[in-house]
């Protein structure tokens, strides 16, 4: 079935988005992990809750090193999931709905077992030899053998692996069972476009949520990084392998060879490239390079410098930064941003940026919910985000509990670190460890990847029927957390949710097309903003006239009570109170007055005020 007719010529832009990741959403056959089946079951409730456009994470052959980012073949699904005519299926019936549905497109590195890459490794003189990045080993000054550079995996330890068949080292950014593609070969980049891309748009696809976007073209010098930490040899090498040279010329080409070819989304993952001058790059319209794409300063906020699971305490003025960074960098030009604070590498919300403490989880879930809906660009919502999940508890046990090949692999290295470091201490690598795993449970991936909560029916909340349980453990706070007990609740989670993306497309203008402002950045308890826009019509007669549309957004981020001014009459006229994170908020406050906000709770205010009128 063809993919709904375009509302505008950006429909990506008004329409907000539902991140699903397989393993975790629905299990349709009882065998304990999610499948397309139960994708499909649910079409109708991601419809309701006021999803356009559906994401669905990687669903590909793959043997599931990393959660199928690892993909071993594009052209099909990984079977424990379901079928191509599974994934045709979910497709027209998004369509059917009214709805769009994206992929994932995971083209910076395969998995080793792709059959691409054992024709690589097979020999030296293979045609796919030079499909993957390979170097010969460098000698240390004892004479031993050394990699090509220092660079650290994303999942620790070095990103070159020996091979013992042809002697030299292939590049691995992540996991040695994913070697990195050689994008600077043209017969593979070709062979990306049409088994990775053409084969699902000429399915009805309608785009990409695209892995790694800034990593294709990594700097041919291929040079040690940085030393940051004097302690191990691996450095973080981000400098020598994102934003490289021939970016911004790859993704020109894969939109002249491919995408302009179909109505498409494209939404880039897009890390390490802090300058909004450089971010335009990639979002102008004009150039035609990538729709959007998520920039993760706010999702990386408490990360370490030197490891990401080392936590780092924050104030609010980062957030507050961050959110105004990334709402007005686009301000004048033809660029688009993106509004998100979840998704599958993330720790939950609410156990990050609020609090999860009883007393306070609902109130922290919406208020999140009314800042987000709030802002500019297209809005992203991961699965569990509208129910309000948090964070695993800290007692959870890292090998007993934990899934994550990247927190596993952080933990035991940072165990390794710690033995050698404080050897015969063991109060001081109690201390760190105790550390370390703080860290994990705060930032840790598995936190978005605990079984989708839909009901008290069973020890697996509704995620499946197997009497053993699901593939990784349910969270324990499922009875008091799940779709079914929230979804006839217009005051719970789930019900704020639904009302919020109905609100934020009555006020499209405002609150999607909007500019952004901050008041008091300094301040660490409250986060206070605006969002503007000025709209031109023309009367009966010949008057035309401009009226400047104004919300105010006042965010109470303590658990604490808090006050806070609202913007003078002469700012934005008269404010009128419209949406509430408690239930018996007042109907109306007056302009100027000093609000009083309880804790964790949110207000918005609305004003529309005549600005000009010509004749």
């Amino acid at each position: 079935m063809a993919a709904p007719s375009p509302s505008s010529d950006a429909w990506w832009k008004e329409g907000t988005a539902y991140q699903i990741y397989p393993a975790s959403f629905k299990d349709s056959n009882g065998d304990g992990l999610g499948d397309i089946a139960g994708i499909l079951s649910k079409v109708d409730y991601l419809k309701e809750l006021g999803i356009d456009i559906v994401w669905v994470s990687p669903m590909f052959e793959s043997p599931q090193i990393d959660m199928g980012y690892d993909i071993s073949n594009y052209e099909a699904v990984h079977a424990p999931y379901g079928t191509i005519e599974d994934m045709q299926a979910l497709i027209d019936a998004c369509h059917a709905c009214g709805m769009r549905l994206i992929l994932d497109l995971v083209i910076n590195h395969t998995s080793a077992e792709h059959a691409w890459f054992k024709e690589s490794r097979s020999s030296k003189d293979n045609p796919k030899r030079d499909w993957y990045i390979w170097k010969p080993p460098r000698d240390a000054e004892n004479g031993t053998r050394l990699p090509p550079t220092n660079w650290r995996s994303y999942f620790s330890g070095s990103t070159w692996e020996w091979d013992e068949h042809t002697q030299e080292y292939y590049l691995h950014l992540f996991a040695k069972e994913m070697p990195d593609l050689n994008w600077e070969n043209d017969e593979a980049r070709q062979a990306i476009y049409d088994s990775a891309m053409r084969f699902w748009l000429d399915k009805g696809v309608d785009g990409f949520r695209i892995d790694c976007v800034n990593m294709y073209s990594k700097r041919v010098g291929f040079q040690d990084a940085p030393v940051v930490n004097p302690d191990v040899f691996e450095q973080p090498a981000w400098s020598e392998y994102a934003n490289g040279p021939r970016m911004h010329e790859f993704l020109r080409e894969m939109n002249n060879t491919v995408l302009n070819k179909y109505d498409t989304l494209t939404v880039g993952e897009l890390p390490h490239t802090p300058d909004p001058r450089h971010v335009l790059k990639y979002v102008g319209a004009a150039d035609k390079q990538l729709s959007m794409v998520f920039q993760f300063d706010i999702v990386d906020i408490g990360q370490g410098a030197s490891d990401k699971y080392r936590f780092e305490e924050w104030k609010l003025p980062q957030l507050k930064a961050t959110v105004a960074k990334w709402q007005q960098f686009i301000e004048g030009t033809d660029g688009w941003t993106t509004a998100f604070c979840e998704n599958h590498d993330q720790g939950r919300s609410v156990s990050r940026f609020a609090s999860d403490a009883p007393e306070h989880r609902v109130h922290s879930a919406k208020l999140l919910a009314l800042m987000l809906a709030s802002l500019t660009g297209t809005l992203f919502i991961y699965q569990g985000q509208e129910i309000g999940m948090i964070n695993v508890p800290p007692e959870w046990s890292i090998d007993d509990e934990y899934k994550d090949i990247e927190s596993v692999n952080f933990y035991h290295t940072a165990q390794k670190l710690a033995d050698e470091k404080f050897a015969g201490d063991a109060e001081a690598i109690r201390r760190e460890m105790d550390y370390v795993k703080r860290s994990i449970q705060i930032l840790g991936r598995d936190n978005a990847r605990t079984p989708m909560q839909w009901d008290a029916s069973n020890k697996s909340a509704g995620f499946t029927d197997k009497p053993e349980g699901a593939w990784m453990r349910t969270h324990d706070l499922y009875p008091e957390i799940n779709v079914a007990k929230q979804q006839d609740d217009p005051n719970s989670v789930l019900g704020f949710w639904k009302s919020m993306l109905h609100f934020r497309k009555a006020h499209a203008d405002l609150f999607i097309y909007g500019n952004f402002r901050l008041y008091e950045p300094d301040n660490e308890k409250t986060f206070v903003f605006a969002k503007t826009t000025t709209k031109t019509t023309t009367g009966s007669g010949e008057g035309v006239s401009d009226t400047k549309q104004a919300a105010v957004i006042v965010l109470n981020f303590t658990g604490e009570d808090q006050t806070v001014d609202l913007p003078p009459a002469d700012e934005f006229g008269a404010l009128q109170f419209h949406v509430g994170n408690y239930t018996d908020t007042a109907t109306a406050e007056d302009a100027g007055r000093q609000v009083k906000l309880r804790p964790w709770e949110g207000r918005l205010y609305l004003s529309s005020v005549a600005t000009a009128v010509k004749s």
